[in-house]
C-alpha cells in the first residue's frame, strides 16, 4: 500500500529525529505504527550515528565532531531532497532541531516531543540540571553516557528500576558534549546555533508535546518555549504521568495525537497556500 493512497495530508513522508543519548532505534514503535497507516517514515541518524546502539556503545568516537549546526545541516539537506515537504517530529534535542528546521523553511508541520528549548527560553529547572550534570560536569570530555541510576532519573523516572534498565540497554548511547553545551548555554551565546526567529510567519505549524513527570524537559519549559512564538499556529499539549522516554508504556496515545495534529495542520497550511495567487498573476 502506497503512502500517497492513504495519507490525508499530501505530505506523505514523516521524518523522525532522535534526541541526545538516543539513536533512531528510540523511534522504532512510532515508526512501525505510522508505516502501518501508510506513511513513508524516515528515521535518519545524527551524522556518524548510523550504526546500531551496540556498535556505538563499543566505539563512541563518531560523536567527537558533532555539534548543532552539523546535525541540523545534515537533516536540512536530507529533507530538501524529498519530493514534498514532510511532517517533522523530533524528541528532546531532536525537537529543538525541529524548531530550527521549520524556521529554515523546511517541513509541512512539526512536532516537538519533550523538545529541547532554544535561545530565548530562560527556564533551567533543577531536574534539568541534575539530568544533564553527568555530561556537563565533564566539559572537556567529547562524549559521555548515563549509568543505570542516572538514566532512570532522566528518562524513565515513572517506571521501576528494572523497567528503566531494560530501556537503557535497548536504546541508550553516549551523547556528544558539544551538543548539550550549545543547548544548555544558548542564552549566553551571541550567535547561538540553538536559535530561531519567533516572529517568522513563513514557518510551518508546530505542536509542543510535554510530559507531566519529565525531568529533562519539564512541562513548563516546553510551554514557555511554545509561548515565545508570536507567529502561529503553535500549540501545546501535556500528557499526564509520563517520563521523558518517547517509548514508555502508553506511547501510542502520544504518537496518535501527534500525527493527527500534524496531519490536520499540514493539510490546512497546504490548502491556504494553494489558494494564494502566484507571483505576477
Amino acid at each position: 500500500m502506497s503512502a500517497a493512497s492513504t495519507d490525508p495530508t499530501g505530505a506523505g513522508t514523516i521524518v523522525l529525529i532522535h534526541g541526545l543519548w538516543m539513536t533512531p532505534r528510540s523511534w522504532e514503535h512510532w515508526a512501525e505504527r505510522y508505516r502501518s497507516k501508510g506513511y513513508n517514515v524516515l528515521t535518519p541518524a545524527w551524522p556518524g550515528m548510523e550504526v546500531e546502539v551496540e556498535a556505538l556503545n563499543a566505539d563512541p568516537s563518531p560523536l567527537e565532531s558533532l555539534d548543532v549546526e552539523t546535525i541540523v545541516d545534515h537533516y536540512e539537506s536530507l529533507i530538501r531532497e524529498l519530493d514534498s515537504p514532510p511532517i517533522i517530529m523530533g524528541h528532546s534535542f531532536g525537537g529543538g532541531f525541529t524548531q530550527i528546521l521549520l524556521d529554515r523553511g523546511v517541513g509541512a508541520a512539526g512536532v516537538g516531543v519533550a523538545p529541547a528549548s532554544v535561545k530565548g527560553v530562560y527556564d533551567l529547572p533543577l531536574s534539568t540540571i541534575r539530568s544533564s550534570a553527568p555530561l556537563l560536569s565533564h566539559p572537556f570530555r567529547k562524549y559521555g553516557g548515563l549509568n543505570e541510576k542516572q538514566f532512570h532519573y532522566a528518562f524513565a523516572n515513572t517506571l521501576s528500576q528494572e523497567e528503566s534498565d531494560a530501556i537503557r540497554e535497548r536504546y541508550a548511547v553516549p551523547g556528544p558534549t558539544e551538543v548539550l553545551k550549545e543547548g544548555a548555554f544558548a542564552n549566553f551565546m551571541r550567535h547561538a546555533a540553538m536559535s530561531v526567529n519567533f516572529e517568522n510567519e513563513d514557518r510551518a505549524p508546530m505542536l509542543f508535546v510535554a510530559f507531566e513527570n519529565d525531568h529533562i524537559i519539564p512541562p513548563k519549559v516546553a510551554r514557555h518555549n511554545a509561548e515565545k512564538y508570536t507567529a502561529k499556529p503553535v500549540e501545546f499539549k501535556e500528557f499526564p504521568g509520563r517520563p521523558h522516554c518517547p517509548g514508555a508504556p502508553g506511547w501510542e496515545e502520544v504518537a496518535d495525537y501527534a500525527l493527527d495534529w500534524a496531519a490536520a495542520n499540514a493539510t490546512a497550511r497546504q490548502t491556504v497556500s494553494a489558494g494564494q495567487p502566484q507571483e505576477g498573476t
